[in-house]
């Protein structure tokens, strides 16, 4: 039985930080592949400072590029609407239909704000949650059964590197060259 990975997010922009998280789980916990699935509208952030989905994923493309572990899905781009988990987690349940155990990757972050999710019963039936450890959140008082990927300390969030943009900051070592050259190029987050 092949072990799928979904990472979501805004990835606005994608960075070294997704990356990374994606690799540490591939890695622990045998993942056949990792999906990287750009939101379009994310329900729980302002779709005021977020780029058109198109660029977002044509960044993770590039970011991706070359990794054979790595995929991306267009599925929540392609829906009209805010992007539920639970609708990402329900296609990949029926793209890979008892041919696949799936594994929902968040940051502790996102973790701390389950209860706030759509559905998080029915998405608990359908994944093993896997959640990569952030500063100063706590999972062992958890009611929800949860995996856990010790990550090293590379505190770098999308909202930080929008930040050190608009100031005129590296970012440099935060994203793939290739992200890195096509948002000069199109000025982006300036």
């Amino acid at each position: 039985m092949k072990r799928i990975g979904i990472l979501g997010g805004t990835f606005n922009p994608v960075h070294i930080g997704h990356l990374a998280i994606a690799q540490r789980a591939r890695e622990n916990l045998g993942l056949d592949k990792v999906f990287f699935v750009p939101s379009n509208l994310p329900p729980h952030k302002s779709s005021k400072n977020v780029l058109p989905s198109a660029q977002r994923y044509h960044m993770v493309q590039m970011a991706i590029e070359g990794n054979p572990y790595f995929d991306i899905s267009d599925f929540e781009i392609n829906r009209e609407g805010r992007s539920y988990s639970i609708d990402t987690v329900e296609h990949f349940y029926n793209l890979y239909l008892g041919k696949a155990k799936l594994y929902f990757i968040i940051g502790e972050d996102s973790f701390a704000k389950l209860d706030t999710w759509k559905h998080i019963d029915n998405i608990v039936k359908l994944a093993d949650f896997v959640v990569v450890n952030r500063p100063g959140i706590n999972v062992e008082d958890s009611k929800i059964k949860v995996r856990t990927i010790e990550m090293p300390g590379l505190d770098i969030s999308s909202s930080s590197v929008r930040r050190c943009l608009r100031l005129g900051k590296t970012v440099k070592y935060f994203l793939p060259e290739k992200v890195l050259e096509y948002i000069k190029r199109k000025k982006l987050y300036v």
